[in-house]
C-alpha cells in the first residue's frame, strides 16, 4: 500500500505489476480491496492500480459535500502523482459513474473504459427511488453502517457458495464512516452526464450483470448513445459483479482489453 497528496488530502492507493496501466474504481462504501481478484490476475500483464475514493477505505475523510467532478479530479490527480499519462480505467457502481465523469473531464487520460453494472445518469425520477433514498439515508444515521451493510449483502450474494463474499463485504461496509458514506451517496443523487457521452471517444464497454438492480434497457440505451461501444452481460450474477463471479468478469474484460 501506498500513499499519495492530491488535492489536499490522503489519498491511499495499490499498485501492481509492469505493463500498460490500469486503473480500478471501486463502488459506494467500498474500497480498493474488492479488487483483489481482478489485482492478481491482471498483475502478470498491465501495471495495475487500485485505489480508495475520498471517504472511503483508507483515504483520508475530509469535511463534505463531495461532488463527482471532485472524485474524478482525484483520480487524474492520482495518475499525474504516478506519472501516467493515461490508462484503462475501470468503475463499478459509483465507481463506474466516477469513471464516465472522469471520460468527459479528462478525456486524454483514458486510453479506454469499462463500466460495471453502472451508468452515466443518477437523476432522482420516481417515488420509489425517493423512498430508496430516504431509506438508505434513515437506515445509515439511525440504525448504523453495520445493519445497511447486512442488509445490502443477502441482495449481492444470495447464494449459500458466497457466503465468504457475504462475510467480507459486510466487514469492509462496516468500517466505514457514516458521515462521509452518506457524502459520497449524496454526491451521486440527482449527477449526471448522460449529455456528455456522445464525445467519448475511447473504446467502452458496458458489463452488466443480468440480476442487477439498475435495469439492464438503461444500460442498453447508453452503449447506443456511445460511438463504438458494446455491452456484454453475465447471466446468474447480481451488483457485486467481480467479487461475485471474479473468473467470468476477468475475462470479459480481458477479451476487451486484447482487442
Amino acid at each position: 500500500m501506498a500513499r499519495a497528496h492530491i488535492n489536499g488530502i490522503g489519498i491511499d492507493y495499490d499498485m501492481q505489476g509492469e505493463g500498460p496501466p490500469l486503473l480500478f474504481i471501486h463502488g459506494l462504501g467500498s474500497c480498493k480491496e474488492d479488487w483483489e481478484a481482478q489485482v492478481a490476475h491482471f498483475a502478470a500483464r498491465f501495471r495495475v492500480i487500485s485505489f480508495d475514493l475520498r471517504g472511503h477505505g483508507a483515504s483520508d475523510k475530509p469535511a463534505g459535500p463531495y461532488s463527482m467532478a471532485q472524485f474524478a479530479n482525484d483520480a487524474a490527480g492520482l495518475l499525474h502523482a504516478l506519472q501516467i499519462e493515461s490508462a484503462h480505467v475501470v468503475g463499478i457502481s459509483l465507481g463506474g459513474a466516477v469513471a464516465f465523469q472522469f471520460a468527459v473531464d479528462y478525456p486524454g487520460l483514458v486510453q479506454s473504459l469499462t463500466i460495471v453494472n453502472s451508468g452515466p445518469d443518477a437523476t432522482v425520477r420516481t417515488f420509489k427511488e425517493k423512498l430508496a433514498i430516504w431509506m438508505r439515508n434513515y437506515v445509515v444515521r439511525r440504525k448504523g453502517m453495520a445493519k445497511l451493510a447486512a442488509m445490502i449483502a443477502l441482495r449481492l450474494f444470495p447464494k449459500p457458495e458466497n457466503r465468504a463474499e457475504r462475510e467480507r463485504f459486510i466487514e469492509r461496509t462496516s468500517r466505514n464512516d457514516p458521515q462521509a458514506y452518506l457524502n459520497a451517496f449524496a454526491a451521486l443523487i440527482g449527477w449526471s452526464v448522460a449529455e456528455r457521452i456522445g464525445g467519448i471517444t475511447c473504446p467502452v464497454l458496458a458489463i452488466a450483470a443480468d440480476q442487477d438492480y439498475t435495469p439492464l434497457s438503461m444500460k442498453e440505451a447508453y452503449v447506443a448513445r456511445i460511438p463504438g461501444a458494446r455491452l456484454e452481460v453475465v447471466n446468474d450474477a447480481r451488483h457485486a459483479l467481480p467479487m461475485e463471479k471474479p473468473a467470468q468478469f476477468n475475462a470479459v474484460l480481458e477479451r476487451f482489453l486484447a482487442t
